[in-house]
């Protein structure tokens, strides 16, 4: 494949990038890591809506159900670019994964029904997958639904559920017949957070800040039409929202931003002669440079109406350490002023990069463990055996 944009994917990206300057300033109009995490919600939401009038939210869906019909690259370029300039608006959970699971397994009614409001900024879902005992094996879900009166009930806790506090929806694995085996008795449902027996409880992660949430359904009642997929197919229709999940070029995105920004830094401190940090930046573009390339290598895949699983690992496992090695990285040129907080003053880049360089820590196992990823590419890329 070529990895050059056309003329026409060019012209875009310029687009993009003109639009989100005007609107958020260069440098200086950055938004911090803790600016996006939930301090400004109403501007987020504004964003959101911002987007959605542009048509940029669903670039790629098909015009039917509120996307533009145009390619998976596109939107690749268009997530690149906002992620680099911290741009709040792009509702994670719906644009990125529920939302391509309903086209590839929805009925014609559910893309109809879910699809536009995403489109619109209206709709924010979460991810209702983890439980307290169940992480990487998401065929283990104990979480229980049984079919009463024609209506299913939904019964057990989610954990580490992102946005749970703002979300209007999840989708939610649940059990659904324990008699066969694990990943063929699950079942993917689409749940209305104002659904009577949900409660959300408050989970800080180590940066301080509110965003990860567990979440306990009691006699939660469903519609059977609120089945995505099939029941019992559950876990297949994860699958599918995982490999959306794990393209990647969001990590890319902020990468380039950090190592962008402290660049800038090194020149303003007189440290761009040091030849030990000319050669760790330029390890980092290089590395950055590469996990670019397999991002749009998914793109290009998806493109083609393909799900790619074993790219997506590839994609995942390599992004998820890469930000944590730039972090690192990052953390040790700058020395003591990396530690400062966004709170200080003498903070380099606002103490943007400590709050992300903490936040990293949780790369390598949200949205499934790096060894996960090694072992999708052992037995699906490379056909290796499970045991």
């Amino acid at each position: 494949m070529d990895f050059r944009f056309t003329e026409q994917e060019e012209a875009f990206r310029q687009e993009v990038l003109e639009w989100v300057k005007q609107e958020i300033g260069d440098w200086r109009g950055m938004l911090d890591e803790g600016d996006r995490l939930g301090s400004s919600w109403d501007k987020n939401v504004k964003m959101a809506k911002d987007l959605a009038e542009k048509g940029w939210l669903s670039l790629s869906w098909p015009k039917e159900y509120g996307g533009q019909g145009r390619s998976t690259i596109d939107y690749f370029i268009f997530k690149e670019v906002t992620e680099y300039y911290g741009t709040m608006g792009v509702e994670f959970w719906g644009v990125t994964m529920v939302a391509p699971a309903i086209l590839v397994h929805g009925t014609e009614e559910q893309k109809k029904r879910f699809l536009p409001p995403i489109a619109k900024g209206e709709a924010i879902w979460c991810e209702g997958f983890s439980e307290p005992n169940t992480g990487s094996d998401l065929a283990s879900v104990s979480t229980k639904a049984t079919l009463e009166n024609d209506q299913w009930v939904i019964n057990g806790e989610k954990i580490w559920t992102s946005g749970a506090h703002r979300a209007n929806w999840i989708f939610v694995l649940a059990r659904t017949d324990p008699n066969v085996p694990k990943h063929k008795g699950v079942t993917y449902f689409l749940v209305d957070m104002k659904s009577p027996g949900i409660t959300v409880q408050r989970i800080p992660d180590m940066t301080g800040e509110h965003h990860l949430n567990h979440v306990y359904f009691d006699n939660v009642k469903v519609p059977r039409e609120n089945v995505l997929g099939g029941v019992n197919k559950g876990f297949y229709v994860a699958m599918t929202t995982l490999d959306f999940e794990r393209s990647g070029i969001e990590r890319i995105g902020r990468c380039q931003r950090f190592l962008d920004r402290t660049i800038k830094w090194v020149k303003e401190q007189g440290l761009d002669s040091d030849p030990v940090i000319r050669n760790r930046l330029a390890r980092m573009a290089t590395e950055i440079h590469v996990g670019r390339l397999l991002c749009y290598r998914i793109a290009w895949l998806q493109n083609k109406g393909e799900v790619p699983t074993t790219e997506t690992s590839i994609s995942k496992v390599y992004g998820a350490e890469l930000m944590q090695r730039v972090g690192r990285t990052i953390m040790e040129i700058l020395g003591p002023y990396g530690i400062l907080s966004l709170e200080s003053e003498l903070a380099p880049m606002n103490g943007a990069i400590s709050f992300w360089h903490v936040s990293n820590v949780g790369r390598t196992f949200g949205a499934g463990t790096s060894e996960i990823q090694r072992n999708v590419i052992a037995t699906r890329g490379l056909g290796l055996p499970r045991e």
